[in-house]
């Protein structure tokens, strides 16, 4: 029997109209705007209008990501379903995918097998445009300012001390460092510059963050794009660019809704990478998922190290949310490829390597249980090479943390595979916790780095080079001491080496360059050789994509 790809399940299947998604959700219809038969917005006006409670908030996380992969989306979406084969009011809140790694690496992300959102093409490809709105209006502010420079420069800009770059969302090295404005007087100030992915530019932290227009037209002219001769931070408002900006965005600030294969309602709305940005879906996609679901599940990007901590301590701290309890993915797979196991030998029996990568695993759960102070279970999403052996092993290691362990079928059976799962979350959401945050943000810049490597990282600490001691001082002169801290690193290790896998000691988190995201409201630290604009691999997965003379679109899996 041939086994679908996951673009074949997907299609394979029916699709109910947005309009009855909505229906099951609770959104009224004078909230909806179409995107054709199924996709639609949901205008902010909801959150304002509808009275109803919050549900409670389920985070799920992952290992370290390996080329085994972990399968968190999958997860979610698995989850949510298995909640709702329970009978329980259950929303999904996901991030959007972007191109980048739709045509890198990866191929996709709308989870996989039997546990997807759809339209799974629509959704990693154009969706309803947001991240084009978000381009276009970085791209807008990157004008605006080498327009004012060409203009007089009355603002008195250190074209030397600009900080702000163009964006696009695709994998392009090429872009990373650039020198425009070439071709004579005329043309433009000729400058260095350079492009970041769109994910990872502060107008997606920002909507990702905003809680309706007028927040979102404060923080973009908050944002810090470079530097005047005398050291004074230039912003957007300096810049008089807010408005037009938030005119480009107000359509993008309204989440998307769509739905599982098994007709879950999942808002679908933002997209920071979380090694180089903070790696959750929007604020008010997750509120709205709250506010028409009893149980409102949402996930965060790479492993616990980036998305959960950026999510527990950057997003909860500046939305005010709390979670109930936290998901943990992970596969005797990758945990044997965190063994020293090479992808060509998982399908082997190894207890040997899966104990010696479960490691890592565990320092995940710890953090959460111990560090965060949240309930917690154990995600094992199931191959079918996985032996009893193994599995006991992963269960008897977690428990001894005093963890439980859930199989999660959902790749294979959808929801019904994921109905074990959903009943120890919900067993967990009824826990009461303790939730707290890894540092406190009055603290020190350096001390929050600190914290965040001890704490998170197991880390011996961390080493500032001169240019970012440099850098944190004047952070600190201009006031911006008292802001969260988000972690650019390796997704691939705790830490910021990608070679160093499994749960290493003795080592430091190396701090390169810190920066302000003020419209955001963090700092960025630039831990390692982490980029800002990813390249293509050898291969590329665009070359196996195509599409045929009806539309059809193959190898996005």
């Amino acid at each position: 029997m041939k086994i679908l790809s996951d673009i074949e399940i997907a299609q394979s299947c029916t699709m109910r109209p947005i309009s009855e998604i909505a229906d099951t959700a609770g959104v009224d219809r004078e909230y909806l705007e179409y995107y054709g038969n199924y996709k639609a917005k949901v205008d902010y006006r909801l959150l304002r209008e509808n009275k109803r409670p919050d549900g409670k908030l389920i985070l799920v996380t992952a290992i370290n990501p390996t080329p085994a992969g972990e399968g968190k989306t999958t997860t979610t979406v698995g989850l949510a379903d298995g909640l709702r084969k329970l009978g329980k009011n259950t929303m999904v809140a996901l991030r959007e995918p972007s191109l980048g790694p739709v045509f890198g690496i990866k191929g996709g992300a709308a989870g996989g097998g039997w546990a997807q959102v759809v339209p799974m093409e629509d959704i990693n490809l154009h969706f309803t445009g947001d991240f084009h709105a978000i381009g276009a209006a970085n791209n807008l502010l990157a004008a605006m300012l080498d327009n004012h420079i060409q203009q007089g420069n009355a603002l008195g800009i250190d074209v030397k001390r600009i900080v702000w770059k163009r964006c696009v969302d695709m994998n392009d090295r090429q872009l990373r460092n650039v020198i425009d404005g070439l071709g004579g007087r005329m043309q433009g100030v000729p400058r260095e510059d350079g492009f970041d992915i769109t994910v990872a530019s502060e107008i997606m932290a920002v909507l990702c963050l905003a809680s309706d227009i007028p927040d979102l037209k404060a923080r973009l002219g908050r944002m810090v794009v470079a530097y005047t001769f005398s050291g004074a931070p230039v912003t957007a408002h300096d810049l008089k660019a807010e408005g037009a900006m938030a005119a480009l965005l107000k359509d993008a600030l309204k989440p998307n809704l769509v739905q599982t294969l098994e007709g879950t309602p999942a808002f679908i709305h933002g997209g920071p990478f979380a090694n180089i940005a903070h790696g959750c879906n929007s604020v008010m996609a997750t509120r709205m998922a709250m506010r028409l679901g009893d149980y409102a599940v949402t996930e965060a990007g790479f492993g616990a190290d980036l998305g959960a901590e950026k999510f527990l301590d950057i997003k909860c701290r500046l939305a005010g949310l709390t979670p109930s309890a936290v998901v943990v993915v992970a596969t005797v797979r990758a945990l044997k490829n965190h063994g020293g196991v090479a992808k060509a030998d998982l399908n082997q029996e190894n207890l040997e390597a899966l104990e010696k990568g479960l490691p890592n695993l565990l320092q995940h759960v710890s953090n959460i249980t111990n560090v965060y102070r949240l309930p917690c279970v154990v995600a094992i999403n199931a191959f079918p090479t996985d032996t009893a052996a193994e599995l006991k092993l992963v269960e008897d290691k977690c428990r001894e943390l005093g963890v439980n362990v859930a199989l999660s079928e959902v790749w294979a059976k959808g929801g019904e595979g994921g109905m074990a799962l959903a009943r120890e979350v919900l067993r967990l959401c009824e826990e009461s916790n303790n939730f707290t945050f890894a540092y406190d943000a009055e603290d020190s810049i350096e001390s929050k780095l600190d914290q965040i490597a001890r704490k998170i990282y197991h880390a011996d600490g961390v080493a500032l080079t001169s240019n970012a001691r440099k850098q944190l001082a004047e952070l600190e002169a201009l006031g911006f001491g008292k802001l969260p801290i988000c972690m650019a690193k390796t997704q691939y290790s705790f830490s910021d080496d990608p070679t160093l896998l499994g749960a290493p000691s003795g080592f430091t988190i190396t701090i390169r360059n810190l920066k302000v995201s003020a419209g955001a409201g963090f700092l960025v630290a630039l831990t390692g050789d982490i980029m800002t604009m990813p390249g293509l691999p050898k291969v590329p997965a665009a070359e196996k994509i195509d599409v045929d003379e009806n539309g059809k679109i193959t190898g996005l899996f």
